[in-house]
């Protein structure tokens, strides 16, 4: 008896702070959406927004189970803290050592969080139901203050989104600003300072962005373009054509995102070959994750012959507390950043080939830097994956 009123006492306690999410079960899912918003939400479906959940990527659920064994934080526990950007409709949003102790002792199997992290309402990840249903952005609170701390959700059933003339006999709808005029703001809700378990920042995306004035949805979505938002057939019998644009949210993972992304200019100085990597974009490169590599390699040749092959890596490596090699959500420190800054370039340089008359230099991406990749025991081939970027060839005197 004394043992079941001390498991009482620490469930009745160990979700102090967590505060449910209020969510229709009829808005919860996608299938729902695509009802009215068909071309959208199959976009939407091949995106990496639609894999944001732990069992639908390999590298997130790798993290967390990488991070709870050695933090010695139970997997649930690291789950919820990174559901408040990669799952933020979740309906508990805390846990504390009561939660930790409930897990070591195999407590927690029918708990509140265990119930939270299982919900078929999270198992899309970031769906219809995040960015339409924030009503406001608190930009005004700390910058390492993000995801579900940073907004404010609707109440169940009113969608927000860039119209101000929209209407649907579904659900209500409210206009908001900044989707159309600045949406960086939403982006930068979870997109902006990646930090480690010990607060130390490893991407800070928005900082980079601070001299642009382009948009992330520029290339992240793409430009407008004239179509169909909704099918609800409600101008004299036809549906509604507007400019929109594209809910595929292509990145990192996308290799027409990177054929092109940067430019190359190669020439020979005495006995040296220089290679100068420029970035026309308003974000440096590799960014938005730590641990993204450019790989910069050489092929020295005779004629049709390969005398040799070099590679310069451009990537970060990560130190925790004790100085040993760890992922960038445990680290305390980091490598020099090698990145390709944010318009602006980074000059490589290799000695030339006795014998080369020619030397080719080809620019590939990597998702993931070998380091890391075998921290985490990836499997997956898009993790190894070169994604071509450019190339050049020039002869050599």
């Amino acid at each position: 008896m004394k043992k079941l009123t001390i498991i009482a006492i620490l469930t009745a306690t160990a979700l102090f702070g967590a505060k449910p999410v209020e969510i229709g079960e009829k808005f919860q899912d996608s299938s729902k959406c695509k009802t009215c918003h068909i071309y959208i939400v199959k976009e939407w479906e091949h995106s990496w927004h639609s894999k944001s959940h732990y069992e639908n990527n390999e590298y997130f659920n790798a993290t967390t189970d990488y991070v709870s064994k050695k933090t010695r934080k139970s997997l649930s526990g690291v789950q919820v803290q990174c559901a408040t950007c990669h799952n933020p409709r979740i309906s508990v949003t805390s846990t504390d050592m009561e939660h930790e102790i409930l897990a070591v002792m195999g407590f927690d199997k029918d708990s509140e969080v265990k119930k939270a992290l299982e919900s078929d309402a999270i198992s899309e990840g970031i769906n219809c139901v995040v960015c339409h249903n924030i009503g406001a952005i608190h930009s005004d609170k700390d910058e390492s203050v993000r995801g579900i701390n940073r907004i404010e959700w609707t109440k169940s059933g009113v969608m927000v989104g860039p119209y101000d003339d929209a209407n649907s006999p579904y659900h209500k709808v409210e206009h908001r600003d900044y989707m159309d005029t600045d949406p960086n703001k939403l982006c930068f809700v979870c997109h902006a300072n990646d930090r480690s378990v010990s607060d130390f920042v490893f991407v800070d995306m928005q900082k980079e962005y601070a001299n642009s004035d382009k948009l992330c949805v520029d290339c992240h979505m793409g430009s407008k373009k004239q179509g169909v938002a909704a099918t609800l057939r409600i101008d004299n019998g036809k549906a509604r054509t507007r400019e929109i644009r594209g809910h595929a949210f292509p990145g990192a993972h996308t290799d027409s995102m990177w054929e092109g992304a940067l430019d190359l200019k190669v020439e020979q100085k005495k006995k040296e070959v220089f290679v100068s990597i420029l970035n026309p974009n308003p974000h440096n490169i590799p960014s938005g994750f730590g641990s993204r590599e450019i790989i910069a390699e050489f092929v020295f040749k005779n004629g049709y012959e390969v005398l040799e092959t070099k590679s310069i890596s451009l990537t970060t490596y990560y130190k925790d507390k004790r100085g040993k090699a760890t992922i960038p959500h445990l680290a305390v420190s980091s490598s020099e950043d090698m990145s390709v800054p944010a318009n602006g370039k980074r000059v490589l340089k290799a000695p030339t080939q006795k014998g080369a008359d020619r030397v080719e230099v080809t620019l590939y991406f990597r998702l993931v830097n070998d380091e890391v990749h075998s921290l985490l025991e990836l499997s997956q081939p898009i993790w190894s994956q070169k994604f071509f970027i450019a190339s050049k060839s020039i002869p050599l005197r």
